[in-house]
C-alpha cells in the first residue's frame, strides 16, 4: 500500500467521529421500516400521555461508538402538537417536527425543515429517542415563537456541526433549538442578547476529541470548523439542554426512550 492510499485508509478511520449523518433530512432506512413506524408511534403516544404540547426530541443517526464521549444524540429539533394535513387532504392531530437541516448539496449550509416522526427516525442506527418536556408554561412560549414564524429569525444557514452556542458565526441543529428555547423564556429575537444570556446561563458540552480527527475534519469536511471557537471546543447538545432546564426548573421530564425500556436522560 502505497503512502497515499495509507493516508486514505487512516483518514476513513478517523472521521466518523465528526460525521455529520444524523443530522440531515429523510435518509435511506438502516433498520426495519415497520420497526421505524412502531417505533416513531411509540414516542408520539408517550409525549402524548403526558401531556405535551411541545417537547424536545433528539434521535441517533450514527453509532454511538462513533460519537464524541459525553454525546449520545446527533440531532435535535422540537415536536409541536399540530393540525396536520394528510396526502389525501384528511386532517388529522399529530406531532410535527421543526427541524434545521443540513443541506445535501452543501454540508455547510442548512434549511428549515417541517417533518413528522417516522420522516425523522427513518434513518437512525438504533431505536433511541431523547425527550425534553418542558413545563407547560414554556411549552407554550415555544409554540408561540413557531406559530409565529420568530424560529425563523434565529435562523442561521452557516451550520458547523460543532458549533459555538455562545455567538452566531456558525449554528446546528441543537443550537438552533436552544436559540428557540433561550427566545421563549426572554421573549426576544435579539440574537447578541440571547447569546449573552446563553453565556451566563448555559453550560454546553465540552467536545472531547482527537487532535488529528479535528484536523482532519477541519481540512476534509466542510461542515467542521473551529473558527468560532476560542480555544476548547464547546457544543451545545441535547443532554446540556435538559440540565439547562432542570437547573432553572423549567423541565417537567427528561429521558431517553428506546423500544423496551426507558430511561432518566440526567
Amino acid at each position: 500500500m502505497n503512502i497515499f492510499k495509507q493516508f486514505i485508509f487512516i483518514l476513513i478511520l478517523l472521521l466518523p467521529a465528526l460525521s455529520s449523518a444524523g443530522s440531515a433530512g429523510k435518509q435511506k432506512a438502516i433498520l426495519e421500516p415497520e420497526k421505524i413506524m412502531t417505533f416513531a408511534k411509540k414516542v408520539e403516544k408517550y409525549a402524548a400521555s403526558q401531556g405535551a404540547r411541545a417537547f424536545i426530541i433528539a434521535r441517533a443517526g450514527r453509532p454511538e461508538k462513533d460519537l464524541p464521549k459525553g454525546i449520545q444524540f446527533t440531532h435535535t429539533a422540537i415536536a409541536v402538537y399540530s393540525q396536520i394535513t394528510l396526502n389525501n387532504n384528511e386532517q388529522v392531530k399529530g406531532y410535527a417536527i421543526h427541524n434545521l437541516y443540513q443541506k445535501v448539496s452543501e454540508l455547510d449550509k442548512s434549511t428549515l425543515i417541517v417533518d413528522y416522526p417516522v420522516d425523522f427516525f427513518w434513518g437512525v442506527q438504533s431505536l433511541k429517542a431523547g425527550i425534553i418536556i418542558p413545563k407547560p408554561e414554556l411549552q407554550n412560549r415555544i409554540i408561540n415563537i413557531i406559530s409565529s414564524g420568530k424560529n425563523k429569525q434565529l435562523h442561521n444557514k452557516n451550520y458547523s456541526v460543532i458549533a459555538n452556542p455562545f455567538n452566531d458565526q456558525f449554528q446546528n441543529c441543537t443550537e438552533h433549538t436552544l436559540d428557540i428555547i433561550n427566545a421563549s423564556i426572554y421573549q426576544t429575537t435579539d440574537i447578541n442578547r440571547l447569546k449573552n444570556n446563553a453565556k451566563h446561563y448555559f453550560k454546553p458540552q465540552k467536545v472531547k476529541i482527537n487532535p488529528i480527527k479535528l484536523m482532519l475534519g477541519k481540512a476534509f469536511m466542510a461542515d467542521v470548523t473551529t473558527r468560532d471557537h476560542e480555544n476548547k471546543i464547546y457544543t451545545a447538545t441535547f443532554t446540556s439542554i435538559g440540565r439547562y432546564l432542570s437547573e432553572n426548573n423549567l423541565l417537567s421530564q427528561a429521558i431517553i426512550l428506546e423500544a423496551n425500556k426507558q430511561v432518566p436522560l440526567i
